[in-house]
C-alpha cells in the first residue's frame, strides 16, 4: 500500500468550504496516512477574501495541535501557502519563524498587482509567451528564497488553458535546475483538473524532467472542500512511477523525509 500524503488542504480558515475536522475524516476515508493543512496567507495591502488574516495564525496553531491529539489514526501536519511577493521576503521569515509549521508551501499566484488565477481576464491583449516566461522566473524567484519547503502548483499560469506559441521545454529545464539546486520539492498537483485547464499541475510531460533532475515530489490535492481530498492519486501516483520516481517526500517540523513508494 502506497504510503499517501496530502499536505496542501483548505478549511475555512481561508478559503475552504468546512472546518478541518471535515477534511480529517476524508482523509482517513481516502487511506491517507499523513493529512496536512495549508492556509493561504497573502502580504498584500487589499484584504483577500481567500486568504486568512495572519491574525489568525495563533488560533490556527492551537486548533491544528488539538486535531492531533483527536485523530491518532492520521498524521496531521500544520503547514501554510504563503504567496510569494518579491520584496516581502523578510515579512514572510517572519512568519515561517514564529510558528511550528511542519511545511511551507510557496506559491506564486500574482504577478504585480493582478493573479493569474482568478480569470482569464488577466491574459487578454498580453503577451502570453511573455507571461510564461514572467511567471517561470518568479517560481525560481521563490525558490531560490529558501522560506519554502514545497512549491505549490509550480505553472498555474497554465490554468486557463493560454499557451505560448514558442517552446517552453526550456522554462521547465530552468525550473527543475532551480528546484535542485536550492533543495526545494515541488507538488504534483490534482486540483488542476477541476480548473479549466483539466489536467495536473506541472504539466506531466516533464514530470521526467524533474525526476532526472532529482527534485523531490509529493502528491498534494489543493483541496477546498473534503470531496476532494486525496483526489485522483491513483493516477498521480501511477504517472510518477513512470516518469522515473520511487519515492515521495514527506514533512515533519520544517525537516523532509523520503519514503519509498
Amino acid at each position: 500500500m502506497i504510503y499517501r500524503t496530502d499536505y496542501h488542504i483548505h478549511t475555512t480558515y481561508s478559503d475552504g468550504r468546512e472546518e478541518p475536522e471535515a477534511s480529517i475524516k476524508a482523509g482517513i476515508q481516502a487511506g491517507l496516512t499523513e493529512i496536512g493543512f495549508s492556509e493561504h496567507i497573502t502580504l498584500v495591502p487589499e484584504k483577500q477574501k481567500w486568504s486568512m488574516d495572519p491574525a489568525r495564525l495563533p488560533e490556527y496553531s492551537v486548533h491544528i495541535e488539538r486535531l492531533r491529539n483527536l485523530y491518532p489514526g492520521i498524521a496531521v501536519r500544520m503547514g501554510v501557502e504563503l504567496d510569494y511577493l518579491p520584496g516581502k521576503e523578510k515579512e514572510l521569515d517572519e512568519i515561517v519563524s514564529a510558528y511550528p509549521f511542519d511545511y511551507v508551501i510557496g506559491s506564486v499566484h500574482y504577478m504585480g498587482p493582478e493573479t493569474v488565477d482568478l480569470g482569464p481576464e488577466f491574459y487578454l491583449g498580453k503577451d502570453i509567451d511573455q507571461i510564461f516566461e514572467n511567471y517561470f522566473n518568479l517560481v525560481c524567484e521563490a525558490a531560490s528564497t529558501g522560506l519554502f519547503d514545497i512549491i505549490g502548483h509550480p505553472d498555474l499560469v497554465r490554468i486557463h488553458r493560454f499557451r505560448p506559441e514558442s517552446d517552453i521545454s526550456g522554462l521547465y529545464k530552468m525550473m527543475a535546475s532551480a528546484f535542485r539546486a536550492y533543495d526545494v520539492a515541488y507538488e504534483l498537483n490534482t486540483n488542476g483538473r477541476n480548473k479549466p485547464l483539466k489536467d495536473f499541475y506541472p504539466d506531466t510531460r516533464y514530470l521526467g524532467l524533474f525526476a532526472s533532475h532529482g527534485v523531490p515530489v509529493c502528491v498534494n490535492s489543493d483541496a477546498h472542500m473534503p470531496s476532494r481530498v486525496g483526489q485522483f492519486f491513483d493516477e498521480a501516483y501511477a504517472l510518477l512511477k513512470k516518469a522515473g520516481y520511487d519515492e515521495m517526500a514527506t514533512f515533519k517540523g520544517r525537516e523532509r523525509f523520503m519514503i519509498p513508494f
